[in-house]
């Protein structure tokens, strides 16, 4: 008698954000029917500046839900305007008590065109990582806003974490050029035969430095970084 086959087990997908975020990135996979495998290659570490006199800005300028999470212990105002880079960071700045929340669907350029079009002869305040990723000030400049003074207030940092790569993975996911840098420093040969997911032209840009195919999202989202994967990343076989 025949055994059955055995059902294909779902593809596994690196996630290799830091927490919290990496958690709902693996909630989503699981919704889609892959397996995630939570290995953030970055900790983020939240800061304890002392603000500036908030009477001084007209709004405040969030590059990321971490920039949210880290700035709203350092103060109990809420009633700046909120112009966030996308979605998540925008339902994080609402979540955290902000009425008047914007967000630019997009990247730190779409952010800074949004503030651009908004705001005139103002003063922002750009809770960000001790490192950012880009330039707030060199954004607001090419969207042609030279009358907004951007002040930066670091809050957070994010430092790697020492990790071995995943025993066994089919697909990796890349939310930052950080990450990206790490990824291709340190585990670049492990990557050869996996899909390599990217969910911007900077985040991607390391790794084709390399010689590697990666994929960008269609927009710096993260809808868009899981899009890819539906179409490419089939079941692999059962193990036997």
């Amino acid at each position: 008698m025949t055994a059955p086959a055995s059902a294909p087990l779902p593809a596994r997908v690196w996630i290799t954000r830091a927490e919290p975020g990496a958690s709902s990135t693996a909630a989503r996979l699981t919704a889609m029917g892959l397996e995630p495998i939570v290995a953030p290659l970055l900790a983020v570490e939240r800061l304890t500046p002392v603000p500036p006199d908030l009477t001084a800005f007209d709004a405040l300028a969030f590059t990321s839900p971490n920039g949210v999470a880290a700035f709203v212990p350092l103060t109990p105002r809420r009633d700046h305007p909120v112009f966030a880079v996308g979605d998540a960071t925008a339902q994080s700045a609402s979540a955290a008590g902000f009425s008047d929340v914007r967000s630019a669907r997009g990247d730190l350029i779409a952010l800074a065109r949004l503030i651009a079009a908004s705001l005139s002869g103002a003063a922002v305040l750009i809770p960000q990582a001790e490192t950012p990723a880009g330039d707030m000030t060199a954004a607001l400049t090419l969207a042609g806003a030279r009358d907004i003074a951007a002040h930066a207030l670091p809050v957070y940092r994010t430092t790697p974490i020492p990790r071995t790569a995943p025993a066994a993975f089919d697909a990796v996911l890349i939310h930052s050029p950080r990450a990206a840098r790490l990824l291709a420093d340190r585990h670049a040969a492990r990557l050869q035969d996996a899909r390599i997911a990217c969910i911007s032209p900077a985040a991607a840009a390391a790794l084709a430095a390399l010689g590697l195919d990666p994929q960008i999202a269609t927009a710096p989202n993260e809808a868009a970084l899981l899009a890819i994967l539906n179409p490419t990343l089939g079941k692999r076989g059962a193990s036997v």
